[in-house]
């Protein structure tokens, strides 16, 4: 629903704009990123209390995060079969704070292919190479987003 995105658009826009100047990445290809995380916000992983975690990216409490998590319900592939697991996400006080944490996560020698990346097609399937997520069509969904007539219209406004 366009509406629906446009806020969403509104809601993240600034802090896509402060991460694209630290990753040289677009902000509309990280809003597209967040959009495709989280269903244009539809489905951010929520606080046990029902706050939002602000998580828009789907970035896991692995063993190093020393801050807050909550768990939820998340589909990986496994073997390319959809499977649904358990698993701890990172919890954020803020939009800003989950930009500042991706961007830093995409600083990591792992995305060195994503870095500065202008194409979204290539940005996508940079993070796909580089194991940001399990599904198999992962890039091909990012890519379909970043293109988008959804995202272009919020983006106009």
């Amino acid at each position: 629903n366009d509406k629906q995105a446009r806020e969403f658009v509104n809601r993240v826009w600034p802090h896509a704009v402060e991460a694209a100047q630290s990753t040289g990445i677009p902000p509309h290809f990280l809003v597209a990123h967040a959009a495709l995380e989280t269903g244009w916000g539809r489905s951010e992983p929520r606080l046990p209390n029902g706050q939002p975690s602000h998580n828009l990216f789907g970035i896991k409490a692995g063993k190093s995060w020393n801050g807050a998590a909550v768990e939820t319900g998340t589909t990986e592939y496994i073997n390319g079969q959809p499977q649904s697991v358990q698993d701890k996400f990172r919890a954020y006080g803020s939009y800003a704070d989950a930009f500042r944490d991706y961007a830093s996560l995409l600083a990591r020698p792992r995305f060195a292919g994503v870095l500065g990346q202008q194409n979204g097609t290539e940005f996508a399937r940079g993070l796909q190479q580089a194991g940001y997520a399990t599904d198999p069509m992962y890039a091909e969904k990012l890519s379909r987003i970043i293109n988008g007539a959804t995202l272009r219209q919020a983006l106009t406004g």
